[in-house]
């Protein structure tokens, strides 16, 4: 693992495998630590091992605000800029950045980047939410989400396109939360309620839906078949993996698990998907774009929900669970580039 200290902002670059190219997002946030983007590095290097690309995992860090993101975004994006065109370092948004943050550095337009009518979001963060809906689907026994019940941590840009894929998919949303608290309703929210809302107050639209808010925490305890979590890395400890109430965990965060949350889920007979599968929606996408580009957005789509329901179907029936399957299919295609000395130094998840 290399970290590159940025010269010209408050964060790093860390490349998670020494190889010519590498890939992952840029996250912005005050508190973000050379550990998180460690850890986020690692689980993009599975990621790409599970589509099969012969690529390290990367993944930026920059201690910022929102107040002057502009600014320290536009300094970012020309330090990196020989990086990005020698391509040692692929990247694009995550938390706290936007697509159009890196336009300066795209050679031409991506369909990717477009707006989806339906909600607001970019294709990329479509491509994510569809994802993680299938892996869902495909836990649960069947190619879609029929009659299941979904709680679904944040309602952003990911958080949204996970709930309107899941519907989308059969499923019905019971609970949801933001940075403001969580709802729940076992007769489900009506989607086009809910981005409606989100249009008009953002994290706020959970005050607006007339149920109780409790502490944002509590999602993590509604009885529902599929558990969404969308936070920050290591959100799922052990303490909250015993409050679990739900069948399967699909996550649409990166390395939401810690070690212990993980062992405790598992020991609990509750599905824990990798979420390095769940979430490889936009990375898809990505690499179509790299690669021989599909055709059309429902070409993308369908290799999306292909890819993932593919991979999460068969990481579900393995005997060590599905976490750990998903590992060992990454970790196989690693073993058939790298040396054995170049592999990754432990698996995607959080210390407790």
């Amino acid at each position: 693992m290399r970290v590159l200290e940025l010269a010209t902002v408050d964060g790093e670059v860390v490349f998670d495998l020494d190889c010519p190219i590498s890939g992952g997002g840029t996250r912005m946030a005050p508190d973000v630590t050379v550990g998180e983007t460690a850890l986020l590095a690692r689980a993009m290097t599975y990621k790409l091992a599970i589509l099969r690309q012969p690529m390290g995992g990367a993944k930026a860090g920059i201690r910022a605000g929102q107040a002057d993101r502009d600014a320290v975004l536009a300094r970012y994006v020309e330090e990196i800029r020989p990086l990005v065109e020698r391509e040692e370092f692929l990247t694009a948004s995550d938390l706290g950045t936007r697509p159009e943050d890196f336009a300066a550095l795209s050679r031409s337009p991506t369909p990717l980047h477009e707006e989806d009518p339906a909600t607001g979001a970019t294709l990329d963060a479509v491509l994510t939410g569809l994802g993680v809906a299938a892996a869902a689907g495909a836990a649960l026994g069947g190619g879609g989400l029929d009659g299941a019940t979904l709680a679904v941590e944040g309602f952003g840009k990911v958080g949204g396109t996970t709930v309107v894929e899941a519907v989308r998919l059969g499923g019905r949303i019971v609970a949801l939360s933001t940075v403001h608290g969580a709802v729940a309703d076992p007769a489900g929210f009506d989607v086009d309620e809910l981005l409606e809302l989100r249009r008009r107050h953002g994290d706020r639209c959970i005050e607006h839906l007339g149920r109780p808010v409790r502490p944002a925490p509590a999602l993590y305890e509604v009885d529902a078949d599929v558990l969404v979590p969308g936070a920050r890395t290591g959100s799922l400890d052990v303490a909250r993996a015993a409050a679990v109430q739900a069948r399967v965990v699909a996550p649409a965060a990166n390395v939401p698990y810690t070690a212990g949350g993980l062992a405790m889920l598992e020991g609990r007979g509750i599905v824990a998907l990798a979420d390095f599968v769940c979430n490889a929606g936009a990375t898809i996408g990505y690499v179509s774009e790299r690669g021989a580009p599909l055709s059309t957005v429902d070409d993308v789509r369908a290799a999306v929900a292909a890819t993932v329901r593919e991979a999460t179907t068969s990481a579900v029936a393995h005997a060590e669970g599905a976490f750990a399957a998903a590992c060992i299919a990454a970790e196989d295609y690693l073993r058939t580039w790298r040396p054995s000395d170049g592999m990754p130094e432990g698996r995607p998840v959080a210390p407790d």
